[in-house]
């Protein structure tokens, strides 16, 4: 009886650990599903992955302050730079860091010099992307996972590939009207086309509902409605896509 009693413990302790192994094996199937379904494809996936491990290695090494204080986002080798350092000193030396990692193609500096967001411009912030999200998301004209947002103190700048101008102009469109939004800057490039200069949208930035106001889910939009802007928008200016001199 003991021996058999501690035989179906032995066997629940196996099923639980094989169902753990199972779980585990799902998700990284998961991953590499949604992975593969981007632009970029898996293999860009990875080696974008493996980029931005190499730069926050990097700056841990050179300093815990800037790992903390920066943010990064890659895309196809591309690499966006947010968030505010002190002093001009660490921004140079962020940039000149990720210049060394194998395989970046393209810096986009904005990292800013001068003291940090409060609690309230960094839940703006959230609450900007989150909304911004959801909008991609729901609308079946926008291909959602071939995009990156950042929002920063009321800039939304966004990277990636869109299928086409007009799914570009849905996706900046749904930026450049959400509450809180200032400015709206965009490095996408359009698929089997060269990266274009980036597009900068002044916003109104009226007040809105709080970021902490729970917001309707944006419903599905259609395959063919046009999203226009809201009175007192500005319109998309041009700006020049180009990085910084890469140190020598």
């Amino acid at each position: 009886m003991i021996r058999a009693i501690g035989g179906v413990a032995v066997l629940a302790g196996l099923a639980g650990g094989l169902s753990g192994c199972v779980g585990l094996a799902l998700t990284g199937a998961a991953s590499a599903g949604i992975a593969a379904s981007e632009e970029r494809g898996l293999g860009g996936a990875l080696a974008d992955t493996r980029i931005r491990t190499d730069i926050n290695s990097k700056w841990l090494n050179a300093s815990m302050d800037m790992l903390q204080k920066l943010e990064l986002t890659v895309q196809e080798g591309r690499v966006l730079l947010t968030g505010t350092v002190p002093d001009p000193e660490m921004r140079v030396e962020a940039v000149k860091l990720v210049w060394q990692v194998e395989g970046v193609r393209e810096v986009i500096n904005e990292i800013k010099v001068g003291e940090g967001s409060g609690a309230g411009d960094y839940a703006r912030d959230v609450w900007i992307t989150t909304q911004l999200r959801s909008s991609l998301l729901f609308d079946r004209a926008i291909q959602s996972v071939n995009y990156s947002i950042d929002a920063v103190d009321g800039v939304v700048y966004l990277m990636g590939v869109a299928q086409s101008q007009a799914e570009l102009d849905r996706a900046t469109n749904y930026a450049r009207n959400l509450r809180y939004v200032k400015r709206v800057v965009s490095y996408v490039r359009i698929k089997d086309r060269p990266a274009p200069a980036g597009t900068t949208t002044q916003a109104t930035g009226q007040p809105g509902a709080p970021p902490g106001a729970a917001a309707p889910m944006p419903a599905p939009a259609p395959d063919t409605a046009p999203v226009g802007s809201l009175p007192g928008r500005a319109p998309v200016d041009a700006a020049p896509l180009a990085p910084p001199d890469k140190p020598s």
